[in-house]
């Protein structure tokens, strides 16, 4: 199974995620479905309802609460996103300019503050004691990450294993939880639930190590931002941790010296770039991804052999193989 085959057998009820996320947007408040109508319709491909919608059919469950949760899962996504747009200044989202560029700091911070409280709200109509226990612990690690993030951000003496922690709290985690909701949903054993938890924090951690892998390699036009962006954010990834690691003492002032200029040149940026792929750091932190990604899927045996556990193996592969 590749991807195309699972975003086709699970077509239908990603547009009934659409359908019921435009319905919870609705307000008196034109600014709010304004704000989010920019954010979630500028790309994105639902990868976390998706996780949700496999993990529940997994367990057998394909009942009408999956689409509500899974809006959940994506509004809580998107406020993490309007909020981390005001806190790095960023000036675009997925190849658009930013809803903080467009309508500022303040209105961006409030209607992500929107979706974390319509988020508690659905959880209460649609969720039970065990998905609210879960996903109010899944943001306030999120916090937690973002703070972490903010402590170490522009620190060139951050270690492998404090970026692992951040990218586990900040990104792993929410994919987590939606595998995981849907065991609580299934009514799987405990012990499935758990295997589905680990898989989705080991399937978020290979998502984000990528993706910061990707930064320095895709084109802008292929994943929708410029080569070097988390770089000129202060952001140190895996790929520049082991080329720290690695090279020379000369080449590491270079490396501070640009990430203290906050008015990095491109040249200053090619050149770190250079160093990365000089000293393998896209290789180690693909290789890293891989790690996480073969012991996540060991985890899925778990389950009997199915079209939604095929489909998960398939997500996975292609956390690996994707440019976006």
């Amino acid at each position: 199974m590749q991807i195309q085959d699972v975003f086709r057998y699970y077509g239908d009820d990603l547009k009934c995620v659409e359908e019921h996320m435009e319905r919870y947007l609705r307000s008196e408040v034109h600014l709010i479905p304004e704000i989010i109508h920019h954010l979630i319709g500028s790309g994105g491909k639902r990868f976390r309802p998706l996780m949700l919608l496999a993990s529940s059919a997994l367990c057998g469950y394909r009942g009408e609460r999956r689409y509500p949760l899974s809006a959940v899962i994506e509004f809580i996504h998107t406020a993490t996103l309007l909020h981390d747009d005001v806190i790095d200044a960023a000036e675009t989202r997925r190849g658009k300019i930013s809803a903080n560029n467009v309508w500022g700091n303040a209105a961006s911070v409030l209607v992500g503050d929107f979706l974390y409280s319509k988020s508690f709200k659905l959880m209460t109509e649609h969720g039970n004691l065990a998905i609210i226990k879960l996903l109010s612990a899944t943001t306030n690690t999120m916090s937690e990450g973002e703070v972490f993030q903010l402590v170490k951000c522009g620190d060139i003496t951050i270690t492998e294993r404090e970026y692992l922690t951040i990218i586990e709290k900040k990104t792993a985690v929410l994919i987590s939880a939606a595998c995981a909701v849907g065991g609580i949903l299934g009514n799987a054993s405990e012990a499935q639930i758990q295997a589905l938890t680990r898989f989705g924090m080991r399937l978020g951690s290979a998502f984000q190590i990528t993706d910061d892998t990707l930064d320095y390699v895709a084109q802008e036009e292929e994943f929708g931002k410029a080569i070097g962006k988390d770089l000129e954010e202060g952001k140190i990834t895996l790929p520049l941790i082991r080329t720290l690691k690695k090279c020379t003492p000369e080449e590491k002032n270079m490396i501070k010296g640009v990430i203290e200029n906050k008015e990095k040149s491109g040249r200053a940026v090619t050149e770190i770039v250079d160093a990365i792929h000089r000293y393998d750091g896209v290789n180690y932190s693909l290789n890293k991804a891989k790690a996480y990604i073969d012991e996540g899927k060991g985890f899925l045996e778990a389950f009997a052999d199915s079209d939604p556990k095929e489909s998960l193996r398939a997500i996975s592969d292609y956390i690996i193989e994707r440019k976006l």
